[in-house]
């Protein structure tokens, strides 16, 4: 029997005509009826619909219809159900972020690529860090610092200089951007199971926003991070095309 197929699509021109001709060749089911999700976009759609699919628990498959799809399969309307049958199954866990505002309210996201505090004014950002609740540097000056899975370590991690991680590694990558001190500080590697607090100093003066996966909060006083292993994300990868190879390739380009 076909799996039930619910297509979901960004709303691009190019997205939205794709999904109109695959629901004529393939049907068209509700996300909650459906055995595979295919999602129909960017790496940004991808993360949208991961995040707003996850209490079904049911993989999604995507096609790219943007720009870089990372996390994306190649865009091909032909033979749809033998690609979803050979597919290889990946399972990710999401970072959760834990926000306190200075208007005194907690803000809670999660976060499948990486979770980053950005300045938000003309001055560098002041971060005190901490690792499982022990101070690990007492005042890093920057633009900003961010925490990555292995998934996400190709995206923002890796344009501020930070490693590329393996996906079934159990670690995390501390990676600041522009660090002004101490100048040469190169980040952290740390165990996936770690929580790693920010507090910002001097917050009125140097004001700072948090960021998970683009869900942003602003003005932030403190950031905790965390794994969640209680939540899976399902993806869906054509062989030889998944996560783990091509964090192999990214490396040798």
């Amino acid at each position: 029997m076909a799996p039930r197929i619910a297509f979901m699509a960004s709303p691009t021109d190019e997205a939205q005509r794709a999904r109109a001709r695959l629901c004529d060749a393939y049907g068209d089911a509700p996300p909650e009826d459906a055995d595979v999700i295919v999602a129909l976009g960017g790496d940004g759609f991808m993360l949208q619909t991961l995040n707003a699919t996850m209490h079904l628990q049911t993989p999604v498959y995507g096609m790219n219809c943007g720009t870089i799809g990372f996390l994306m399969n190649e865009f091909g309307e032909e033979n749809l159900l033998a690609r979803l049958e050979a597919a290889e199954l990946e399972v990710i866990n999401p970072l959760v972020m834990t926000a306190a505002a200075d208007d005194g309210k907690l803000h809670e996201a999660l976060a499948i690529n990486e979770v980053s505090l950005l300045r938000a004014g003309p001055q560098a950002a002041k971060l005190r860090i901490s690792v499982d609740g022990t101070v690990r540097m007492e005042e890093l000056v920057c633009d900003g610092a961010l925490l990555s899975t292995p998934a996400g370590s190709t995206a923002y991690n890796y344009s501020a200089h930070g490693p590329i991680l393996p996906i079934g590694a159990d670690v995390l990558a501390l990676t600041a951007m522009a660090a002004f001190r101490p100048r040469r500080w190169r980040g952290a590697l740390l165990p996936k199971a770690a929580k790693v607090r920010f507090d910002v100093l001097e917050h009125a003066k140097r004001p700072v926003m948090a960021d998970a996966d683009s869900r942003s909060v602003r003005n932030v006083l403190w950031v905790e991070i965390r794994s969640e292993p209680a939540v899976e994300h399902l993806l869906l990868f054509d062989p030889g095309h998944g996560l783990e190879e091509r964090l192999i390739r990214e490396q040798f380009v």
